[in-house]
């Protein structure tokens, strides 16, 4: 299981506020777990969270550094001023247990 959480906004986002969590259960978003769900961000975390479930790699996949293990960085495809009136979003994403 997942847990996918706002780490920092660059801008302003209409949808996420810092702190927001998505919870993954593959091949299920817990939304009874998920405070907000975003078309922009899902293109890129959907991308990586059948592998991240099965193999725990973020290193391996450029998606943290060494240092950080524990944890996978992601970011939503909106770029932000001065291109959008919104703001890039990046995620922290963590393997849970229940």
């Amino acid at each position: 299981m997942l847990e996918i959480t706002v780490h920092r906004i660059k801008g302003e986002c209409p949808v996420y506020k810092e702190g927001d969590k998505i919870v993954v259960d593959d091949p299920e978003i817990l939304l009874e777990e998920t405070d907000a769900l975003c078309t922009h961000a899902l293109s890129t975390i959907l991308h990586y969270t059948t592998i991240l479930e099965r193999n725990w790699c973020p290193v391996e996949l450029g998606l943290t550094k060494e240092n950080d293990p524990e944890n996978a960085y992601m970011q939503c495809v909106d770029p932000g001023e001065p291109y959008t009136n919104g703001g890039t979003v990046i995620f922290k994403c963590r393997r849970i247990e229940r």
